[in-house]
């Protein structure tokens, strides 16, 4: 699943390609997502401009005139696909091309201005596509109890100490909780912990000052150095150039089980367990 980097890669790309443009047509060939496209509100946006373009936790925001807002969640395997007419498929981001094989994938079809086309594509269909008036925006079921932006001033010291404050969770649940943070995913999660030295079954209540102040601090360091290398390619991300992301080539421990530990004169193995039903990675000698 894309995860925060991932997303933010996808957006920068739209921005560049599409931001501007006009809807001109919507086609939709298989409008059974996750949730079923409304057909009556995606054919609002017809004749309407690409205003521009943000992202909210892991949700593409395309914002148009008339004050409509597309939210788009790529699910697992999400993705669009952009296409100038004069030159095929020049596209926002994507993993290989293979035109047979994704047309039968192809779920909606913008006809944008400037002969050009963005394609909806998801293999397994856990993405969505919904539609949002500007002005309820804040009170939209998917965005409103998302907590703050991991690389956003308001992820702090002091907002961490009092999200935690009488919970009885250990430390990757709460990283993995979209309500204290959002956008954070499995993957960035165990490179957090590890670089943070702390081992993921920690109990918050045992969290020292020093630990937070280094979880925050690893967070944003991690998500700014995935999001400059192009994201991870993991399954089914690559990055808007045709160049896969390159942030899976510096996972430490994440995938790793039973390799040695990166740290210089540990000599440790990577070990695997299982939190709420997700892998979890991480050093017994590193991280406690």
């Amino acid at each position: 699943m894309p995860e925060l980097p991932e997303v933010e890669v996808v957006k920068r790309s739209l921005i560049n390609k599409t931001q501007n443009l006009i809807v001109k047509a919507v086609k939709i060939n298989d409008g059974g997502l996750r949730y079923k496209i409304n057909k009556n509100l995606i054919k609002k946006i017809v004749g309407c401009k690409i205003q521009k373009i943000t992202r909210r936790s892991k949700c593409l925001l395309f914002f148009f005139n008339k004050d409509v807002v597309m939210l788009v969640h790529l699910g697992m395997t999400g993705k669009f696909f952009f296409v100038n007419k004069k030159k095929k498929y020049k596209t926002s981001f994507y993993y290989d091309i293979n035109d047979e094989k994704d047309a039968k994938h192809n779920r909606v079809i913008f006809d944008l201005s400037k002969n050009q086309q963005l394609i909806y594509n998801d293999v397994r269909k856990f993405g969505f596509i919904k539609f949002s008036n500007k002005l309820n925006l804040p009170q939209n079921l998917h965005l409103r109890n998302l907590g703050p932006e991991p690389l956003s001033d308001n992820f702090n010291k002091a907002y961490f100490k009092k999200f935690i404050t009488g919970k009885k969770r250990v430390i990757k649940d709460i990283l993995m909780d979209q309500k204290f943070i959002a956008g954070l995913g499995n993957i960035y999660v165990n490179e957090i912990l590890f670089f943070s030295r702390i081992k993921p079954t920690k109990k918050i209540k045992k969290l020292t000052s020093y630990d937070i102040t280094k979880i925050i601090k690893f967070t944003k360091k991690i998500l700014f150095k995935a999001i400059e290398l192009g994201g991870s390619s993991i399954k089914d991300f690559s990055s808007s150039n045709g160049k896969k992301g390159l942030f899976q080539q510096h996972f430490s421990v994440y995938g790793k089980k039973g390799e040695d530990c990166s740290t210089k004169n540990c000599k440790s193995k990577i070990k695997k367990i299982v939190i709420s039903n997700r892998a979890s990675f991480f050093c017994l000698k590193c991280q406690k």
